[in-house]
């Protein structure tokens, strides 16, 4: 069970947005890279890295911060947010980024994601968000008539290396992870699934730890871990003592 801290970027700035909405953005930290040295030396594993204004744009905006968090840190980053072309996926890799999210282009465009697959084995996630069970694109702007496990299942056997699952009606608001849908989404597909939206508390990452949650490659926490509300060495002992591997 990976436990992965996120930075969201927001004109340069790590932010949290509640339920996805960029006029509800709350400013963390104006320091990207030393917010990514701080998970580092609290000893996470993964990053997660958002470029929500890239999100929103459909291209990278947020560049020079993402490149400032992989100067600072040696530990692998996962990035998401407005990489929407094969050329996107091939220049951040090359600069470092350990595994690319696919979202928007998945729902638009899925052979862009069989064929990143292809040229880059197991560096390529797919981002699914759903808002009332069906999936949002365009920086969850927009809904489609997709349902999460439709949508997995269409990578199936594409060599997806994660599915990371959100649900953005609990991102930001601290209601807790909504385990059932993410659970079911993991039963579903082969692929590993991370869960995202909601983590709120110990109690969260306790139950994380419980045996029916190893299914999980991992969990996002993101302004828990801010507010102090999860503490981050408390969180990974639990979890290494559980059995389950941060």
């Amino acid at each position: 069970m990976i436990l992965f801290p996120a930075i969201d970027l927001k004109d340069g700035q790590c932010v949290r947005l509640k339920r996805g909405d960029m006029d509800q953005a709350t400013v963390f930290n104006d320091d990207p890279a030393a917010q990514a040295m701080a998970f580092a030396k609290q000893g996470f594993s993964w990053l997660h890295v958002v470029d929500l204004n890239g999100a929103f744009a459909g291209r990278p905006v947020n560049a020079a911060a993402v490149e400032s968090v992989l100067a600072a840190i040696d530990i692998p980053v996962q990035l998401g947010g407005g990489i929407r072309d094969l050329e996107s996926v091939e220049v951040w890799l090359e600069k470092g980024i350990e595994r690319v999210i696919l979202g928007t282009i998945a729902v638009q465009n899925p052979k862009i994601v069989h064929e990143a697959c292809k040229l880059f084995p197991n560096r390529i996630a797919v981002g699914i968000d759903a808002r009332g069970g069906r999936v949002a694109v365009e920086g969850w702007a927009e809904t489609s008539e997709l349902t999460a496990i439709d949508l997995a299942r269409r990578f199936e056997d594409a060599g997806v290396a994660a599915i990371i699952y959100t649900d953005i009606d609990r991102d930001g608001v601290l209601t807790g992870l909504n385990l059932k849908s993410t659970l079911t989404l993991a039963r579903a597909v082969s692929v590993p699934v991370i869960a995202s939206g909601g983590l709120a508390s110990m109690a969260d990452i306790a139950r994380l730890a419980e045996p029916d949650c190893a299914i999980l490659e991992g969990a996002i926490t993101g302004r828990a871990l801010y507010d102090g509300r999860i503490d981050a060495a408390e969180a990974l002992d639990l979890l290494r003592k559980s059995g389950a591997a941060a």
